[in-house]
């Protein structure tokens, strides 16, 4: 039978990973994926090496299993209310004068998290749901 021990540990262990898919693929600091890969299609198209694919296979592999997992629990509708409620979040950051427009790295920072929370909800949602309401998915019944 499936396992059914969810913590906030177990949150934090998704948000954790999330976060390092989503600035490994991209951020303004210049460091990422997107930057190397930029930089060696810039150079030449023969500049790409065994370590760039590698690279780009495993963050495809780790993009593929978060967005899958996310798009079966939420949904659409699931997804759209989860950038939603994230966005309002950021939304409010900037209405009580945290966080400015004007800054785009740091806002870039923000929208990146967001991102991020929403993948990790999306890969802990069948859990939480089931926490809330008692119901399991067909996917967690074993025979």
């Amino acid at each position: 039978m499936a396992k059914n021990d969810f913590s906030s540990a177990s949150f934090s262990f998704r948000l954790l990973f999330a976060v390092l898919l989503v600035f490994a693929t991209y951020n303004p600091s210049g460091y990422s994926f997107y930057h190397w890969a930029s930089e060696a299609i810039t150079a030449s198209p023969i500049a790409i090496t065994p370590p760039l694919a590698m690279s780009a296979i495993v963050l495809l592999i780790g993009w593929t299993i978060y967005l899958r997992a996310t798009f079966r629990s939420l949904g659409l509708f699931g997804l759209a209310l989860a950038f939603a409620f994230f966005g309002i979040i950021l939304w409010w950051l900037i209405d009580m004068g945290w966080l400015g427009l004007n800054d785009v790295s740091i806002f870039s920072y923000v929208a990146l998290l967001i991102i991020a929370a929403v993948l990790a909800t999306g890969m802990s949602w069948s859990h939480i749901r089931r926490r809330l309401s008692g119901q399991a998915d067909m996917d967690d019944i074993d025979e």
